[in-house]
């Protein structure tokens, strides 16, 4: 009788590779951009961190995307708010980069995958959702002097919208950016 030899599928590695070095750079360097831009404009315009929110989570969802690891978002929240305090940007950054570690940590229900399947869409909407909510919260608690319940109810309120907007305009391009085979081409597949 023939002994038949059962191969045990390999074990993702959890190590980053270079690639995924290379794209929380660029997603740092792209998180810097909008913080130094859509967060003043959104405020000059608006009156409100719905742009600011959307520079964030478009940031954060792109990188979870591409990459698929966990630690990826935390790293680009936290070298690019660092980063982008050193060029000037308003404290209250701080908030966002506490809101990408809760991102990344919430992204580990679903392996760090965005994909077109109800599971990993739900996934995607609530944790983002949640986090721009505390983005909102510990901004408004710590760096705006409205008080508590303003922070909690207003505030917390506003970055979800700005959250939800995200998610309007980013799970389209990286449905497109999937049929297209982007991550296939970037070789993190």
């Amino acid at each position: 009788m023939k002994k038949v030899l059962h191969l045990a599928k390999p074990a993702r590695n959890n190590h980053f590779k270079t690639i995924d070095v290379a794209f929380v750079a660029i997603f740092s360097a792209l998180w810097i951009l909008m913080n130094l831009t859509l967060g003043p404009l959104s405020f000059q315009l608006l009156g409100l961190p719905i742009l600011h929110d959307f520079g964030i989570f478009f940031t954060l969802l792109l990188v979870t995307w591409i990459t698929g690891r966990f630690g990826t978002a935390s790293m680009v929240g936290i070298i690019g708010s660092a980063i982008a305090l050193l060029l000037g940007a308003p404290s209250l950054i701080i908030g966002f980069a506490a809101s990408a570690v809760i991102f990344d940590l919430l992204f580990s229900l679903n392996q760090h995958k965005i994909r077109n399947s109800i599971k990993a869409l739900a996934i995607a909407v609530t944790t983002t959702v949640i986090s721009a909510y505390i983005a909102g919260v510990i901004i408004g608690i710590l760096f705006m002097s409205m008080g508590m319940l303003w922070a909690l109810t207003v505030w917390g309120g506003w970055h979800v919208v700005g959250g939800v907007f995200t998610l309007i305009i980013t799970l389209p391009i990286i449905a497109g950016l999937e049929k297209a085979n982007v991550r296939k081409i970037a070789g993190t597949q």
